[in-house]
């Protein structure tokens, strides 16, 4: 401040005010620009960075209760897996529901194939078969009767088409497939 001194003198009242108020514009300015900005900045991005925290925790919350509900279905089909017959295969399966239904008479042909999994014990077996002259009722409780066993068998792929020969009567092919050891 001793600087200071001999220029203030040389001014007038009015310049030393202004002289005055321009250096505590430029202090205000600095403590503003590099004290109060930053602060402010920072919270901001501290809110942000708390905004995204908590959508990631959501997230994982969620795909925490997938991957458990993934486990337990997993291991509710292993439990079914190991409870169905050593002698169970896909075909015979096929032809004694076809029995229970009434439709035996009515299988035109059957196609079985097995497919070995990479790098896993399991094989998926299908069976590609095709029905002629079934009713809608007839085809619904076969259809049912797969769905709803507990040998873990599932239709992959179904086709149903009208019969040119009678009214309401329905020729189906179907695929239909379950994993074997």
């Amino acid at each position: 401040m001793q600087w200071f001194k001999p220029i203030a003198m040389k001014l007038n009242r009015r310049e030393r005010v202004a002289v005055l108020a321009g250096i505590g514009f430029i202090c205000l300015f600095v403590v503003v620009r590099f004290a109060i900005f930053p602060f402010m900045e920072r919270k901001d991005r501290l809110k942000r960075n708390l905004t995204a925290n908590v959508r990631n925790l959501e997230e994982i919350k969620s795909l925490k209760a997938e991957y458990e509900t993934l486990i337990n279905a997993g291991k509710q089909a292993e439990k079914r897996f190991k409870q169905r017959k050593k002698s169970f295969t896909l075909l015979s399966f096929l032809v004694q529901l076809a029995g229970e239904v009434g439709i035996k008479d009515k299988m035109a042909s059957m196609k079985p194939t097995l497919n070995q999994q990479k790098d896993s014990p399991y094989k998926i077996s299908q069976v590609e078969m095709k029905l002629k002259g079934l009713t809608l009722e007839q085809i619904t409780q076969y259809l049912y009767k797969i769905e709803t066993s507990k040998n873990m068998v599932s239709i992959k792929r179904i086709s149903l088409t009208k019969s040119d020969d009678q009214e309401g009567i329905i020729n189906v092919v179907l695929q239909v497939e379950t994993l074997e050891v």
